[in-house]
């Protein structure tokens, strides 16, 4: 993919609005803690087990089933498979990366009055990655229909000429950093377009209608994407257990986005009509940001082998902010010569911070132990993606995509089911997880499958265990949110190995 090449940088601070749409909001909504090794393997259904460092991320009571203190450390590797289909193409790309996945502990206190059902109480904290960005994808294929062209059309129409264009002695990058401080992200999308020669009024340089100078048909385009990044979420975990029959817990988690996407159109035509025969578009996007969230959590103990656990996540308010850059180039007819116009403003747009709500969530939980000989799990978890929320709601465009997330996203529910069977010190697990889709109409994104298998080694006061995961889910990536708004076609297969180290404090 070719890279932005940074020669000098400009600053300039926009109003809130940078084209965000539902999958923004999805990517921080939809949490997938990764977690341990055995947790994996399991199908992360511990929300009526605890002991585990990753089950106090599902259930904050989970800390107090511990019996004394506890540590546990664990690596990744986690490979993405796309296979893409555009038009009429295909394509596979793989990627893989290795990281810490999580780390945590938890420190037991008990009780020296022996009156008290009070018997012992947790303090732990638990780092988990709650989703992977990492990706990396090409489509290729023949659009008959669509072209770049029309996503500056959208953009231009019903703006002046002189709010998109540069003033008498502006550079491109002058130009293009006043446009974005005076009238935002559209102007500078329909500055490009014209600068580049893409697109112009359609009648004289007092119109705000325009048209696209790619025309005729059969447009081959190539668009790449790449992305890196990561949520992260750390839990400050209290918990506490009465008469080693309930369990009470309470999570103070922090979260952290940072993603960076770097997405690059290549069009070409060999149209006999269209003025102009290619174009290159490359966007960059940097989004930080923070985020609190609180859980609560219980388990009981209905008898000594039958548990349940019940657990309450709240939404998750989030403070994001964004960086972009931009770069176009386009080959134009001129007299029977191509010539090359290249738009590099070489500005960096850091947009003012706005606020994300995402949905909460409720799990219940069942539990079946056979004493040494190993045990049963099962978790359902409802989560309401509807009430994802773009702050500040008095903003219009905010407004209108908060109506837009309501209508078209919907209630999904997730389960996942795992068990293990112990031979002395020798553990064998097993798990599957479904999650449906969070949109109303699931031909767009679909719902999630994925199995695990897993095994574990225990020393005594140190553990080691090992998991395989893979889940599979597809869906349709529509390249621009606008114009170009044909969609790649995507099955996409995700492959985890975790390593785990446990061991007792």
């Amino acid at each position: 993919m070719k890279k932005l090449l940074m020669l000098s940088i400009g600053l300039l601070s926009t109003s809130y609005i940078l084209a965000q749409d539902m999958t923004d909001a999805l990517r921080y909504s939809m949490d997938e803690i990764q977690g341990t090794a055995r947790f994996r393997a399991m199908g992360g259904a511990f929300g009526a087990l605890g002991g585990d460092m990753s089950s106090v991320s599902i259930n904050p009571a989970g800390s107090a089933i511990f019996n004394h203190g506890h540590a546990s450390i664990s690596l990744g590797v986690f490979n993405t498979n796309n296979d893409i289909s555009y038009f009429n193409d295909t394509n596979t790309t793989s990627d893989s990366s290795i990281d810490l996945n999580q780390l945590g502990a938890a420190f037991v206190f008990k009780n020296m009055n022996e009156s008290s059902g009070w018997k012992k109480f947790s303090l732990s904290f638990a780092y988990d990655r709650s989703a992977n960005f990492d990706n990396e994808w090409v489509a290729n294929g023949v659009n008959s229909y669509n072209t770049i062209g029309s996503y500056f059309v959208q953009y231009a129409n019903g703006l002046p000429l002189e709010d998109i264009s540069a003033l008498d002695g502006e550079s491109i990058t002058q130009a293009y950093s006043e446009i974005g401080s005076i009238f935002g992200y559209q102007n500078q999308q329909a500055f490009l377009g014209y600068t580049g020669y893409i697109i112009d009024p359609v009648e004289d340089n007092t119109s705000d209608n325009y048209v696209s100078n790619i025309t005729g048909g059969d447009y081959s385009q190539r668009y790449a994407y790449t992305s890196r990044g990561y949520n992260g979420k750390m839990a400050f975990n209290f918990a506490t257990s009465y008469n080693d029959k309930l369990y009470l817990g309470l999570n103070l988690n922090s979260h952290l986005i940072n993603f960076e996407r770097s997405t690059y159109l290549n069009e070409r035509n060999s149209n006999t009509d269209s003025n102009i025969s290619a174009v290159d578009f490359e966007n960059n996007l940097l989004t930080t940001g923070s985020g609190f969230s609180f859980q609560l959590g219980g388990i009981a103990k209905i008898t000594n082998e039958l548990r349940v656990g019940l657990s309450y996540a709240s939404p998750t308010w989030y403070r994001i902010s964004d960086e972009t850059s931009q770069y176009l180039a386009s080959s134009r007819k001129d007299n029977g010569s191509n010539i090359t116009q290249i738009v590099n403003p070489n500005v960096v747009n850091i947009y003012e911070e706005y606020k994300l709500k995402t949905p909460s969530k409720l799990t219940g939980s069942l539990a079946y132990v056979f004493g040494l000989n190993g045990l049963l799990s099962f978790d359902y978890a409802v989560k309401d993606y509807s009430k994802t929320e773009f702050k500040p709601s008095t903003d219009a465009i905010f407004s209108n995509l908060n109506t837009t997330i309501s209508n078209d996203l919907d209630t999904a529910v997730s389960y996942r089911l795992g068990g293990e069977y112990r031979f002395n010190r020798l553990s064998f697990r097993g798990g599957y997880r479904f999650e449906e889709s969070p949109y109303k109409n699931d031909n767009f994104y679909g719902d999630l499958n994925g199995y695990s298998l897993g095994l574990g080694y225990n020393f005594g006061s140190l553990s080691l265990d090992l998991a395989f995961s893979q889940s599979q889910r597809d869906y349709n990536y529509q390249l621009y949110s606008v114009g170009l708004t044909d969609a790649a076609q995507i099955e996409s297969k995700n492959t985890d190995f975790i390593l785990t180290l446990a061991f007792d404090l």
